[in-house]
């Protein structure tokens, strides 16, 4: 199992410890019955995970193996710079400009971003979206003691809109906006989160956020700190702090991180090795209480969600 999750596991497995396969697959199934626990409760309704029809299915599972080999090239390369290009130079940060995951168009192609949830549910086993859900439950929460007609979520880093979907079925209601650094993203996103409803899209980036002071009751954000350099992740929390109003709330999920499972820090060790991901080593090691903390937002929660983690954190009032 670990070898599925991370190609090189077999190679370097000797080095570092690692979950075993019994132990990965007990996780895995906690992960789905702690699921089936929200929805039984009305936390968030049953998964629709929609991804249009069988042939739409069809089409992407397609795209996705005639793409491997061209992954495969780049990790036997070692080549994760292939979008740094006099195209995109000057146009998108440097950190940006990556193939993360050895991916075909980096975050940058509409290929990409119709190829991105197929790749990234066969990483995790088809959990990606299940571990998603899970940044509901904070939400639900806050919405307990909320006119949700009148409350705002801003989702930084949206992607392809697989959360926002995920939050407009859950929630309606909300006024939700998706903001991502990559247009053909964005525009994946649109066409995912279809006729939902009062939801919004646009390009920009976590570190320079274009909302007002104190003017959102909810900021998201998933899977984009272990992206970000050490210093544009401080800048980012401070965004994140500057929009929230008093009461407001952070929810967070990224990967785990040293010391949150046992053994699965081997995992951690072997992700950077098979993927390219040049800021995950350090994410792995960053104090998030400390990081929001200098912004001023308190911890509510954190707690491991198989391989993800998911954190809240409020602005006081």
């Amino acid at each position: 199992m670990a070898e599925r999750l991370y190609p090189e596991a077999r190679v370097e497995r000797s080095k570092v410890s690692t979950p075993d396969r019994a132990r990965i697959w007990r996780d895995l199934v906690a992960l789905f019955q702690r699921d089936a626990v929200n929805i039984e409760a009305g936390i968030y309704p049953a998964p629709r995970d929609y991804e249009g029809g069988p042939a739409e299915l069809l089409s992407r599972s397609g795209a996705f193996f005639r793409d491997v080999p061209n992954v495969f090239r780049r990790r036997t390369a070692k080549n994760g710079q292939e979008v740094f290009t006099e195209e995109w130079q000057g146009r998108l940060p440097r950190y940006y400009l990556q193939n993360f995951h050895y991916q075909s168009g980096g975050y940058l192609s509409p290929d990409s971003a119709r190829l991105y949830d197929t790749q990234v549910e066969v990483l995790f086993n088809g959990t990606a979206n299940v571990m998603r859900r899970q940044c509901l439950v904070p939400i639900a929460q806050y919405l307990k003691e909320h006119d949700r007609r009148k409350v705002t979520l801003v989702d930084v880093a949206c992607g392809t809109g697989r959360f926002l979907r995920q939050v407009r079925e859950a929630f309606p209601g909300l006024r939700l906006t998706g903001i991502d650094l990559s247009q053909a993203y964005v525009e994946e996103a649109r066409r995912h989160v279809g006729n939902l409803g009062r939801t919004r899209f646009s390009v920009g980036m976590a570190e320079n956020l274009p909302f007002a002071d104190a003017s959102v009751d909810i900021v998201t954000t998933v899977y984009l700190f272990h992206e970000l350099p050490p210093k544009i992740r401080r800048e980012a929390a401070r965004e994140f702090a500057r929009i929230l109003k008093p009461g407001g709330i952070l929810v967070f999920m990224d990967s785990l991180q040293v010391g949150d499972s046992d053994d699965y820090d081997g995992l951690l060790a072997l992700f950077p090795v098979g993927y390219h991901e040049p800021y995950f080593e350090s994410y792995t090691r960053e104090d998030l209480d400390e990081i929001f903390g200098a912004e001023g937002l308190e911890p509510l929660l954190q707690e491991p969600v198989f391989v993800s983690k998911l954190a809240a954190y409020r602005k006081p009032v």
